[in-house]
């Protein structure tokens, strides 16, 4: 497809799957791709050495040692709820083999956010081996690297979200609603990855039926679902459901886009 290679590192919402003492089907399959960690994707321009990360969440740690992911250039942060920003205290790691603080790109909600949940990091005083964040404000397309990167804002309920999208590729995740202006910046995309919670209504996700009218209206060439609660299904069943062209992402799942 293009020069971008995309490693779903999570594919589960807040809860992950299994959900702790859960044992409906879903949460007791022996289906590796019914194993979801928290949503976050990898994304490494393959003509370059540019290598980013979208969200760090509760199981960020996890998921970077999975995938042998050796050196972060930036972590771009959607919001600040803990699923996606859980595991920013582990960016000490990268700190230490890269000799430098990693650039860390927020909207001014996550940025108070992060700030908030991770105070000590902030404070005149540095304790040793504290993490150490360089936080970047999002207003419009920057780069990293190699790549440039468009931010697209959501809604997750009331709360505004960034998407990113990086040339012919587009990850939502967490929206409800997204403003026609904002839409329109996603036209042309080859590939969208979009969460799709459940079937049933929620108040601040689509549900997996509004994923699919989003997919529809922007016509990508493929869409992934990411952000799955077990109230989904199986990945067997509901990946049958499916347009020729959409599929269920997967932890350990690698694109090309």
């Amino acid at each position: 497809m293009g020069n971008l290679k995309v490693t779903f590192l999570g594919t589960g919402t807040s809860q992950g799957i299994p959900v702790i003492g859960c044992d409906c089907e879903v949460c007791s399959s022996h289906d590796s791709k019914d194993k979801r960690l928290r949503s976050s994707v990898l994304i490494r321009d393959t003509e370059s050495t540019t290598q980013i990360c979208i969200d760090a969440g509760t199981d960020f740690r996890m998921q970077m040692l999975q995938n042998n992911v050796k050196y972060l250039d930036a972590i771009l942060i959607t919001h600040a709820h803990i699923d996606h920003i859980g595991g920013l205290d582990e960016v000490r790691s990268f700190n230490y083999i890269q000799q430098k603080s990693i650039p860390i790109y927020v909207n001014m909600p996550a940025y108070q956010g992060i700030r908030e949940m991770f105070s000590y990091v902030f404070k005149a005083y540095h304790y040793p081996g504290v993490p150490e964040f360089d936080m970047r404000l999002v207003a419009d397309s920057f780069r990293i690297g190699t790549l440039t990167i468009q931010p697209v804002e959501v809604l997750h309920h009331k709360l505004p979200v960034l998407a990113y999208r990086i040339g012919n590729f587009a990850y939502i995740t967490d929206a409800k609603t997204i403003a026609e202006k904002e839409k329109a910046k996603l036209q042309g995309v080859s590939t969208l990855v979009v969460n799709g919670l459940r079937k049933t209504e929620h108040f601040s996700h689509f549900t997996l039926q509004e994923a699919l009218l989003l997919i529809a209206e922007i016509k990508p060439q493929r869409a992934y679902i990411t952000h799955i609660s077990h109230y989904l299904g199986l990945n067997a069943d509901v990946s049958k459901e499916l347009p020729d062209n959409v599929f269920l992402a997967y932890d350990g799942l690698t694109i090309d886009a």
